[in-house]
């Protein structure tokens, strides 16, 4: 078990099953999580060696497009859905830091990060941080309770790192995305990244059954295809659907490729 959870055992719901969240922490060199979590992510890592660069390379792409979206964009709200465990360089750290007057809502339905975010995702004076405890899959949910830190009439970037994995039938994946953005006003951007087979990930087939046999929740891959369907009706940013790790990146900064999408939109 790690520091954290012997510190403070009140603010955790000790359980013999991993989860995302946790386990995510692990890959990223955090200590908010539990032996489980470490084992299975040990496990995972046995059997798929560059999980570890998934995640930073998530994470990495996170503050390039934050940073692009409050610089060059100029966006001042944002919706992350799929919080996951708050680690540095968050979204409102990285849009407040070059526009103090940034509103973000965070969304996760995981009591662990619901605690933490509470008390470690704070804003500037001048903007607004909030959370949401909510499920990715009601949208209208979502939107009714972002709307008390938002203005949806005024621009939104739609954050989804990592999240519409974990929706398994496409179908629904698609409907989700497509109610976020029909709710937002034109100049919106959509910002995702998801595992794929894809970009030399065929060996994580294997993993990610591990995965959904040992940990929860249950997670999916998906094609190219399937993703820029959730990207019909917008303008896909260069350059375009790539592996994370090389969306706009300084081509002295780059590191591996990996099996991990990610992509920008604009709502038109």
């Amino acid at each position: 078990m790690s520091e954290q959870s012997r510190q403070e055992p009140g603010e955790w719901t000790e359980s013999d099953i991993a989860h995302n969240a946790r386990v995510w922490n692990y890959w990223l060199g955090g200590k908010d999580h539990y032996e489980v979590d470490e084992q299975v992510g040990d496990q995972v890592t046995s059997m798929y060696p560059s999980i570890g660069e998934v995640a930073r390379a998530d994470r990495a792409f996170l503050g390039r497009a934050v940073t692009h979206l409050a610089g060059q964009a100029g966006i001042r709200q944002y919706l992350d859905i799929g919080t996951g465990l708050p680690t540095a360089e968050n979204t409102h750290e990285v849009a407040q830091r070059i526009a103090p007057d940034s509103r973000v809502v965070y969304v996760d339905n995981d009591p662990i990060v619901l605690t933490h975010a509470r008390a470690l995702l704070t804003s500037t004076d001048e903007g607004a941080t909030s959370y949401v405890d909510a499920d990715a899959r009601d949208p209208a949910a979502i939107l009714r309770a972002a709307s008390g830190t938002l203005d949806l009439g005024r621009p939104v970037a739609v954050m989804m790192l990592g999240i519409l994995n974990f929706v398994l039938d496409t179908a629904e994946a698609t409907s989700i995305v497509r109610h976020l953005l029909g709710a937002v006003a034109s100049g919106s951007y959509l910002v995702l990244t998801h595992p794929t087979l894809e970009l030399g990930g065929e060996g994580n087939e294997a993993a990610m059954r591990f995965w959904n046999e040992n940990a929860t929740p249950p997670i999916t891959a998906r094609d190219r295809a399937e993703i820029e369907g959730f990207l019909d009706g917008l303008d896909v940013l260069e350059p375009g659907l790539v592996s994370c790790a090389r969306w706009r990146t300084d081509g002295a900064d780059e590191g591996p490729i990996v099996a991990q999408f990610g992509v920008m939109a604009r709502k038109p």
